[in-house]
């Protein structure tokens, strides 16, 4: 676009210098239709670069996750080949269960075996309280022939030998109620301690049986999400630790997140929302289209790491590095759907509000770029 430009202001010159000779075509003339070429350039590309900015670093970044077991073991099945999509929840590899199944099993046991003992607390809280009315019903009848001997001694017709007897058997029975009342306030307080419809004893095994049936569905690793598994080199035999230093495969995510990075002057008119076109090298000939999401208003010149070290000063002989970019999030029309491969890069334009007649310049611009990347460039 910008050589039909030039070529028109050209055809002018030619035709009122050369052609109709209403200008005359000398010296100064010849110089000064140069110099308007140039202005005129440099004015069309000056402005075009700054309502409608391109870029020509495009990344196509896709999220990857590090597979890594919670449990240790054996792996018996590897569900998936490298490089095929997945839908989430399907199942990339097992380890051995037999050991955690085995758990579950004894734990179940447990369970049961605590059921059965906290019904029974019911029972003996039934009996401690027949023992506690008891010894209370001798302590009581101990107390009554204690004070009968007293009465009989104090009226000669008794001795002290049978006060000291009594008094004896009511410490006692007394000592025997204190026990049973203990023993009755225990299993109550056994009986007290809930959580939820369980006493502490039951409770607490049952979580111990949902943390071991969370171990055992642990066995069975699956998608995280939509996408697909690389670097699946793990085989049936491998032995796998839930280290996260010692990843069993690696899981790409099929969301993407298309980033454009542009010059810091270059976004003073860029703004949410605004038209953009991507010339992937990976897709030659095409064009997709896209709009601006936002921008990330922040690069790694601008953080401040924390430190006890207070910064040094630069030495003078020393230039200040370059500015660093700041990325621009671009959202792929979803109707379209093309497929790009993560770490595809490629360049872009953006189509700001600002004088919109030259927004054509860059779709041709734009577009000859995608052509070119037909072109492969090397000689070996």
């Amino acid at each position: 676009m910008l050589e039909l430009i030039i070529g028109g202001y050209a055809f002018i010159v030619w035709l009122l210098c050369v052609k109709l000779k209403v200008i005359p075509w000398n010296i100064k003339t010849q110089v000064g239709a140069v110099a308007g070429a140039i202005f005129l350039a440099a004015s069309i590309i000056f402005t075009i670069n700054v309502v409608t900015p391109s870029s020509s670093d495009v990344r196509a970044i896709n999220y990857v996750v590090e597979v890594v077991p919670r449990v240790s073991g054996t792996v018996t099945r590897v569900a998936v080949e490298g490089n095929q999509m997945l839908k989430k929840g399907d199942i990339l590899l097992e380890i051995d269960s037999t050991p955690y199944r085995l758990k579950v099993k004894q734990l179940e046991a447990q369970v049961a075996d605590a059921t059965a003992s906290a019904k029974t607390l019911w029972q003996d809280l039934d009996s401690a309280k027949s023992q506690t009315t008891s010894a209370q019903a001798q302590l009581d009848l101990m107390k009554k022939r204690l004070g009968q001997a007293q009465e009989l001694a104090k009226a000669g017709a008794g001795n002290q030998f049978d006060v000291e007897s009594f008094a004896t058997e009511v410490k006692k029975a007394e000592s025997a109620v204190a026990s049973a009342k203990t023993a009755e306030a225990r299993i109550t307080t056994k009986l007290e301690g809930v959580v939820g419809p369980d006493i502490a004893s039951v409770a607490q095994i049952k979580a111990q049986l949902e943390a071991a049936k969370y171990d055992l569905e642990s066995t069975v690793i699956r998608a995280p999400t939509d996408g697909y598994a690389v670097n699946v080199t793990v085989r049936p035999g491998n032995f796998l630790a839930s280290m996260p230093f010692r990843p069993a495969m690696s899981f790409v995510e099929h969301e993407q997140r298309i980033v454009a990075f542009f010059e810091q002057n270059e976004l003073r008119f860029i703004k949410p929302g605004d038209k953009s076109e991507i010339a992937f090298k990976t897709l030659p000939g095409d064009i997709v289209h896209a709009k601006v999401d936002s921008i990330i208003w922040a690069n790694g010149q601008g953080q401040s790491v924390q430190s006890g070290t207070v910064p040094n000063a630069p030495m003078e002989h020393l230039h200040a590095p370059l500015a660093q970019k700041f990325a621009v999030k671009l959202t792929v029309d979803p109707a379209e759907k093309p497929f790009i491969p993560m770490g595809a890069r490629g360049g872009a334009a953006v189509y700001t509000e600002k004088l919109a007649p030259l927004h054509l310049l860059r779709m041709v611009m734009i577009r000859m770029q995608s052509k070119l990347n037909y072109l492969v460039l090397k000689l070996h």
